[in-house]
């Protein structure tokens, strides 16, 4: 069964570098977020197996198991912790592969700190959302053999459920409310992501290819997501 993040609040920084992890989690701790720094994949999976935090911020290169395999271990855990990377400008390849094993965001060094502290907040406010109960009398969102939840994030296909991520759920949410309208790039952006920043069409490209990927694996013969060479992405309803 896929466990929920543990500890209420905690943030995991995972990072080899030591001025990095004083920086950030004395950012983080001055805004009132408790926080518990690691300095390898390695030392972090070992905490992560006893409890997990409610947010991991993970660097990519570390010694002893770097952040990508780290995040797909987090994954088998929990499809709903939220997991932000931190890379530098130079590992675009590393970043794409982070976002396709889940990861909901990323920041690249050097970076602000109130910006950090912002997508934190962000990221952490849309997890709390799959935990609040549903609200009596509110209606799902039915297309085709989809049935989506936007309250609990929850979506079924064909009757099964399917885990998403929160970004991954509110993508799949801007095309399915649309059936057959084009959805740019920078549309599906600007659903996934509640911060304003930017994020390349790769990225969108990733999350994309993940979503499609845990679709079929709950019904190979589904096909709804569409591209649209050149322009973004549809929903097709059948």
């Amino acid at each position: 069964m896929t466990k929920q993040a543990g500890s209420p609040g905690l943030v995991a920084i995972v990072d080899d570098e030591a001025n990095i992890r004083e920086t950030v989690s004395f950012a983080l701790r001055k805004e009132g977020y408790p926080v518990e720094c690691h300095a390898d994949g390695a030392a972090a999976w070992s905490a992560f197996e006893r409890t997990l935090p409610a947010l991991a911020i993970l660097d990519i290169l570390m010694p002893r198991l770097d952040g990508l395999e780290l995040c797909r271990r987090l994954r088998g855990r929990s499809e709903t912790l939220p997991i932000l990377f931190l890379s530098s400008r130079d590992e675009e390849l590393d970043r794409v592969l982070g976002l396709e094993l889940g990861a909901d965001d990323y920041l690249c060094k050097p970076f602000s700190m109130r910006e950090l502290v912002a997508r934190v907040r962000v990221l952490l406010r849309r997890a709390a959302l799959l935990e609040r109960p549903r609200e009596a009398g509110e209606e799902s969102i039915a297309a085709g053999p989809l049935e989506l939840d936007p309250r609990r994030y929850q979506v079924r296909l064909a009757g099964r459920p399917v885990p998403l991520t929160v970004t991954e759920f509110l993508m799949l949410l801007a095309l399915v409310r649309h059936p057959g309208h084009v959805k740019s790039r920078r549309q599906l952006m600007e659903q996934g992501y509640a911060h304003d920043t930017f994020v390349s069409d790769r990225t969108i490209d990733s999350h994309i290819k993940r979503l499609r990927r845990k679709l079929e694996t709950v019904e190979p013969a589904f096909d709804g997501i569409e591209t649209v060479y050149g322009v973004g992405y549809r929903y097709r309803e059948r």
